[in-house]
């Protein structure tokens, strides 16, 4: 992966917005198996560990593993393979609401741009423990470009 953008950034704000408001309900995935308004819910998953409490945190034994074998994929700047596995979390079965998701995510999106990299930094995350403003970073933007690549935007 080239250079994460800086997501904390309102330039790279818009830009991801740009991009998300390119998709509509009728947008078709170039891999993997999701539909467009599933992409935008799992997407969302990863904001919901944020600012939620609606996943319960992994026991001590899982973060561990999680922290030792996860984390560098998730944080580091090697891309996402197509068609990679997932946390079961993420997952997303039956139908979405494509605009109700495309809202959260924006939203999401703007929460953490206006929030800022000093507040991620060092910050706990839902699964690996405390994080970088940079692990923040590249965990976040890293996972939207995947998925906003993976519908052509």
């Amino acid at each position: 992966m080239p250079h994460a953008k800086n997501i904390f950034s309102k330039k790279e704000t818009i830009n991801l917005i740009c991009r998300i408001n390119k998709l509509n309900k009728h947008s078709h995935r170039l891999w993997g198996k999701m539909k467009v308004s599933q992409m935008l819910a799992h997407c969302n998953v990863a904001y919901e560990k944020i600012y939620s409490e609606k996943y319960p945190r992994p026991n001590l034994l899982k973060r561990i593993l999680l922290k030792f074998f996860v984390k560098k994929a998730v944080v580091g700047k090697k891309p996402y393979p197509k068609n990679g596995k997932t946390a079961p979390e993420f997952i997303i079965e039956g139908e979405r609401d494509f605009d109700l998701e495309k809202q959260l995510l924006i939203d999401y999106i703007i929460k953490t741009q206006e929030l800022g990299e000093n507040y991620f930094n060092n910050k706990a995350s839902h699964s690996f423990g405390k994080l970088t403003k940079k692990e923040w970073n590249i965990m976040l933007y890293k996972h939207l470009n995947h998925h906003l690549s993976q519908f052509g935007v």
